[in-house]
């Protein structure tokens, strides 16, 4: 762990801040490609908590790439099926949609814990001769405005442990530091959207379910959204449970995860949760950042977007943000026009508003309560999922 001024280079070719998995995942692209880089954060160490933990198909292809996709299977549990239920009934699924028919060679969702990604991923830049430098917290970004002699950059003015500032010089800042980005307010880049009214319950528990390990299984019911969805163990029996409630508690106990899961849950037999292994609330945002560059700098991850957890997309568009900006930093810094970096906002933007709206429809739809409108949900998605 670094803390001391001298740990810092006066300068390097590209800070990265925040070492979650849009980072690390932006700081392995660059390695590769032989840049220097910086990737600070400003925690002490990694976050040990399990957070999001669906990878999909395509981020599974784009971390084949970086051969960390047949690790990742080792440490998780696939998925191939997807599930929605109106946990009033007992008749079976409204709808079931399956991946094995994908075309690709993951055709599936694999379940693992986003601290056993972080530390897949953190592992393999250490293998590329990268490293996490912590605890830095960044102050200040300065971006150059002149840039007429192609000699321009970012100045980032960061804090020690023991409150040391430094400065250091980059040719670009990548900004994965999340949805309270420092270096999005620095830049001067608005984030637009706006925050649902219900909180949400996040739960990893051990318990009996009813339901088969593979399978997602999103139940719907008048008093809001609940999702169930295995995780790796040995037992078999820990799971990941997402809720939305008016006001959750804090920290929710056995107790609010298991009234929760009676009330709510499928109706095909007793569930009983055993444990809570960790458990917490949140408010959920939907927003996207105006822009995904300002001059030098650049948003990847939460940092750019933030939307529902309906789909579990957040973490994977980030990582699949990280490895193109990535790419395209390299080939420019290799040489390549510098107009190739606007292709950065042009291509991804777009995804992550298609991901805002899709889950925003998902999350509003799961949390109809009216008898009438929860009917001709379940009768229009009978329908489809049959066409």
């Amino acid at each position: 762990m670094n803390t001391q001024r001298d740990s810092l280079p006066e300068s390097t070719s590209v800070v990265v801040v925040g070492a979650g998995p849009a980072g690390l995942a932006a700081a392995i692209t660059l390695a590769d490609a032989g840049v220097d880089f910086v990737l600070l954060d400003r925690q002490a160490e990694g976050a040990n908590t399990s957070r999001a933990c669906v990878v999909h198909a395509r981020t599974l292809e784009v971390l084949d790439e970086l051969g960390l996709a047949g690790e990742l299977h080792e440490k998780g549990v696939v998925v191939p099926v997807f599930t929605v239920r109106d946990g009033a009934s007992a008749a079976g699924p409204l709808a079931t949609v399956r991946f094995d028919g994908l075309p690709t060679a993951y055709p599936h969702t694999l379940m693992v814990p986003q601290d056993v990604t972080e530390a897949v991923l953190l592992a393999r830049l250490r293998s590329a001769g990268g490293d996490v430098t912590r605890p830095w917290q960044v102050t200040g970004i300065s971006n150059d405005t002149d840039d007429t002699d192609g000699t321009g950059g970012v100045t980032v003015t960061v804090t020690g442990a023991d409150e040391s500032a430094h400065t250091l010089r980059a040719r670009y800042v990548i900004g994965a530091d999340g949805m309270h980005s420092l270096v999005r307010e620095q830049a001067g880049i608005g984030f637009t959207g706006d925050t649902y009214a219900s909180s949400f319950v996040l739960a990893d528990v051990r318990m009996d379910w009813p339901l088969a390990r593979e399978e997602v299984s999103l139940n719907l019911s008048p008093e809001g959204v609940t999702v169930v969805a295995p995780l790796p163990c040995e037992t078999g029996d820990r799971y990941r449970m997402v809720a939305t409630v008016a006001e959750a508690p804090q920290s929710p106990s056995l107790a609010d995860v298991q009234a929760l899961l009676d009330a709510r849950g499928p109706r095909q037999g007793k569930v009983l949760v055993h444990e809570v292994l960790w458990s917490s609330r949140f408010r959920v945002h939907h927003r996207v950042a105006d822009h995904y560059r300002a001059g030098r700098v650049f948003l990847v991850g939460d940092a750019a977007h933030v939307h529902s957890p309906a789909g579990g997309q957040g973490m994977n568009t980030g990582i699949q943000d990280a490895v193109a900006l990535g790419r395209l930093l390299a080939r420019v810094l290799d040489g390549a026009p510098e107009s190739l970096l606007d292709t950065y906002e042009s291509t991804r933007r777009p995804v992550a508003l298609g991901v805002v709206a899709f889950t925003d429809r998902m999350t509003r739809m799961a949390s109809l309560r009216t008898r009438p409108a929860r009917l001709l949900r379940n009768t229009a998605m009978r329908v489809l999922s049959r066409i």
